[in-house]
């Protein structure tokens, strides 16, 4: 049975996010306000609400069982803010990231394009044996609400990118490890597949 957490940092509505897990193959999908427990989990989603100081702060307490779970190989999936956690800095904020990949997080370029960048936009695949884009047509549409983005030291992490203003990358995916800066929660049939994908790869860790 899979089962997955969601991590709540107190931010926002994650119910979308929920019904998207169980309508997609998850069995049992828990909202959680602590990392304690997780073995009990199939998988972690680190979603995409919130101010990155603050979401930091909540997990801050838990980091030992979070990187305990990198550990054991739980797949774990960062949406947008929690994407952005898993680097080591952001610009949004004065904390240190999770540091579970190497890399900033940095605002989008106000002068180039607007900000936030709210709506659609289409993905460029870069890595065609990505687990979480496995059945994902090249030029693919995806929903965005994001106002920073992501810059990997290694750029071997890019499953994705996506043009705005300039080649921003926007999928990532090294080993357990996930991240999409749009939300496949709100991004219809394209969406719902990347969440199968995922828990097709916590089915793994039963």
């Amino acid at each position: 049975m899979t089962k997955i957490a969601i991590f709540d940092f107190g931010a926002g509505n994650l119910f979308n996010l929920h019904q998207s897990l169980l309508r997609n193959g998850a069995h049992a999908v828990d909202i959680v306000r602590t990392l304690k427990g997780l073995e009990n989990y199939n998988g972690l989603i680190l979603p995409g609400v919130g101010n990155f100081d603050s979401a930091i702060s909540s997990i801050q307490n838990d980091a030992a069982s979070l990187n305990m779970a990198v550990e054991n190989a739980m797949p774990i999936l960062g949406i947008c803010l929690g994407l952005e956690m898993l680097f080591d800095k952001s610009e949004e904020g004065i904390l240190d990231g999770l540091k579970l990949l190497d890399g900033e997080v940095l605002m989008l370029p106000k002068r180039k394009v607007k900000v936030p960048h709210i709506g659609w936009n289409n993905l460029r695949i870069v890595n065609r044996e990505s687990n979480l884009l496995k059945g994902i047509p090249q030029d693919s549409w995806v929903y965005f609400v994001h106002s920073y983005h992501i810059e990997p030291k290694d750029q071997n992490l890019i499953a994705a990118t996506a043009d705005y203003g300039s080649e921003l990358p926007v999928v990532i995916e090294r080993s357990n490890l996930f991240g999409t800066q749009f939300h496949p929660e709100k991004s219809g049939k394209i969406g719902a597949q990347i969440m199968k994908n995922f828990i097709k790869f916590c089915e793994k860790n039963e």
